[in-house]
């Protein structure tokens, strides 16, 4: 197993392999996928510091792009169960968290970088309808906050 993640680790420091695996880490990490895309950038930063800030835009570009994949997931589903559901009551907590969602709107896409959340996050708001451009903005803005953040705290940049 070591010898894997080493072999992962020299792999992704390359820059010309890296940065384009630290896309494919934050794409698909911002699908319902259980993945972290946190590691592959600090890889990349950690063994090549002068790729921060491209580490930082592609990592923002792929992850936003998998929240706008999620988003269209969750538009697609309303769309199906729209056809198919007669009557349907949501919990409590369900209601209160679409009604929350509802009253904040696209800027509450803001919060698709958290964990557990941030993803289910964009696919309620496709549910929902709340505007595509919108979301996609708030989307990969808290995602870059997000990148830029986490990247200079690992990295001990004040």
């Amino acid at each position: 197993m070591a010898a894997g993640v080493s072999a992962f680790l020299h792999w992704i420091a390359l820059p010309e392999v890296g940065l384009s695996a630290v896309f494919v880490v934050a794409f698909v990490s911002a699908t319902l996928l259980p993945l972290g895309s946190e590691p592959a950038v600090f890889a990349l930063v950690k063994l090549n510091p002068e790729m921060f800030w491209p580490a930082i835009a592609v990592a923002t570009v792929g992850n936003t792009l998998g929240g706008v994949v999620t988003w269209w997931m969750g538009w697609a589903a309303r769309r199906g169960a729209d056809k198919v559901r007669e009557h349907h009551h949501h919990a409590p907590h369900e209601a209160r968290a679409l009604r929350w969602l509802q009253r904040f709107g696209a800027p509450a896409c803001l919060l698709s970088w958290l964990p557990v959340v941030g993803d289910p996050l964009c696919a309620v708001a496709g549910w929902l309808r709340l505007p595509f451009w919108p979301c996609v903005f708030y989307m990969g803005l808290g995602k870059l906050a997000r990148y830029i953040g986490m990247t200079a705290f690992l990295m001990g940049i004040p």
